[in-house]
């Protein structure tokens, strides 16, 4: 009799090639995925006169950088630098790109997974903390420093620790108006920036198993804000479903056997985990970050706390977040006046999100100027083909190109300085979407609610009549 094991355990010992003395594993990578900021790994393999060890297994993206309009002329030469670059290094490497005009382009979270190139029981690394979005097929999936990528790049290995196992269980339904986006900034509030570290989190509950994938893929996605390593959840019939006839799922009598392996893919019952965290679904509601850090997070209804009535450890970094937000403690949330929206990023640009985004906007007009960019340039045109553009632009928010955009603002799409944004995306961290940015974090539905209203807003009312 084997002891009862996790789904990480499972997955960490199909990959573990061998293991240090100092408990250090080396573990077989399936895919690697890279993209403009990957450039400092192909120069270590330059300098050591090096191939890439697996190019089949190794696929470029062009996607932080990636222009939103006029991809034709790109008039920053450090964005083209960059994107040549990665051209550059892929054509001399014989890697499959994602590039500009390729109609199969897009932010690497969001194409991995589109494309079918993300599996269940599969290792999956890129040099980018959100790389843990991933695991919500029951992928091992993890963001590598770029000594890390040169190693992948060379050996199709990867050296790490094994984390600790967490499990966090959300029992119930979720009520109208709340997503996976406000179960993520939930726990994150509740246990803190660092109350997943050192460890591997697998989400479990009737509440996630009624996640799409779509949602599933946000969840896992944001698991690094709370400290996590990455984040997992155990397939079935809803990855399934939403993996069959992917251009790189398997096919035929293959797919059957395929999915009959990733069925074994989930903890033993009995499996012991180092921490377990529960929710009840009915608890979470519609969430809003208010200071700097994903953890500084309340529901839209509450009030922004007095930094001396919070644990001294978090006072000060709560004095410093409301002088740089501009917010004054005892102020409701609701009706803080924003500047502008953005929806989009590796968290919130997918067909989903945008569908709920539209479904609030829909006959109505924004009182904020707002950029939406989708996750892929499939997102985009599936988008189109059900008209959420025309809702969009017809609500007078700009409808652009796929990319990561205002997320991080290295194609040049930023917040103004002082300015403050409600955003889909991941970080609300000092200047990540632009210089003296203020960010709000919420979801698409509630971005949408703030342009309409031109303020923070619970999106519950607008929604009355209405569903994505």
């Amino acid at each position: 009799m084997t002891a009862p094991r996790t789904l990480l355990d499972k997955l960490w010992a199909a990959h573990e090639i061998l293991r240090r003395e100092d408990g250090v594993s080396l573990l077989w990578v399936d895919r690697h995925l890279v993209h403009e900021g990957s450039h400092h790994g192909f120069a270590k393999l330059a300098a050591r006169g090096l191939k890439v060890a697996e190019p089949d297994l190794t696929f470029a993206v062009v996607d932080h950088y990636a222009p939103t309009r006029d991809r034709a002329h790109i008039t920053d030469p450090q964005i083209a630098r960059m994107i040549d670059t990665l051209r550059t290094n892929a054509k001399a490497q014989g890697l499959r790109i994602y590039d500009l005009t390729d109609p199969e382009q897009g932010i690497v979270h969001v194409i991995g997974p589109e494309q079918g190139l993300t599996l269940p029981g599969l290792l999956v690394n890129c040099g980018d903390s959100h790389t843990s979005t991933h695991g919500a097929f029951g992928a091992l999936a993890f963001g590598i420093g770029a000594t890390e990528v040169a190693h992948v790049l060379a050996t199709q290995t990867v050296w790490q620790r094994k984390p600790r196992a967490m499990r966090i269980t959300v029992e119930g339904t979720l009520a109208p108006g709340v997503s996976a986006k406000d179960i993520a900034l939930g726990w994150i509030a509740a246990l803190g920036t660092d109350g997943a570290q050192g460890h591997a989190v697998e989400y479990a509950g009737s509440a996630i198993r009624g996640l799409s994938m779509e949602g599933r893929m946000t969840l896992c996605n944001l698991s690094i804000e709370g400290g996590a390593r990455f984040g997992m959840i155990a397939p079935d019939q809803t990855t399934f479903e939403y993996l069959e006839n992917r251009p790189n799922a398997p096919k035929g009598a293959a797919w059957e056997q395929a999915c009959a392996d990733w069925a074994a893919l989930t903890s033993d019952p009995d499996a012991t985990f180092e921490r377990e965290v529960k929710f009840d679904a009915r608890d979470i509601a519609p969430t809003v970050t208010w200071g700097t850090s994903p953890e500084q997070a309340l529901p839209i209804t509450a009030r922004i706390p007095d930094p001396d009535t919070v644990t001294p450890a978090k006072a000060d970094a709560a004095r410093a977040a409301l002088d740089y937000m501009g917010l004054t403690a005892g102020q409701a949330l609701e009706g803080t006046p924003i500047d502008q929206v953005f929806i989009g990023s590796c968290t919130n640009g997918r067909i989903e999100d945008l569908r709920a985004a539209a479904a609030v906007l829909k006959g109505r007009k924004a009182r904020v100027p707002g950029l939406i960019s989708p996750g892929s340039a499939q997102v985009k045109a599936q988008a189109e083909a059900e008209g959420l553009d025309q809702i969009f632009t017809q609500a007078g928010l700009e409808w652009a190109a796929s990319g990561c955009s205002m997320c991080v603002g290295m194609n040049g799409d930023l917040v103004g300085e002082g300015m403050r944004c409600a955003s889909s995306t991941n970080r609300n961290f000092r200047g990540r979407q632009g210089r003296g940015a203020r960010t709000h974090l919420m979801s698409p539905a509630m971005v949408a609610a703030a342009a309409v209203t031109g303020a923070l807003t619970d999106v519950r009312p607008l929604m009355n009549g209405r569903a994505a």
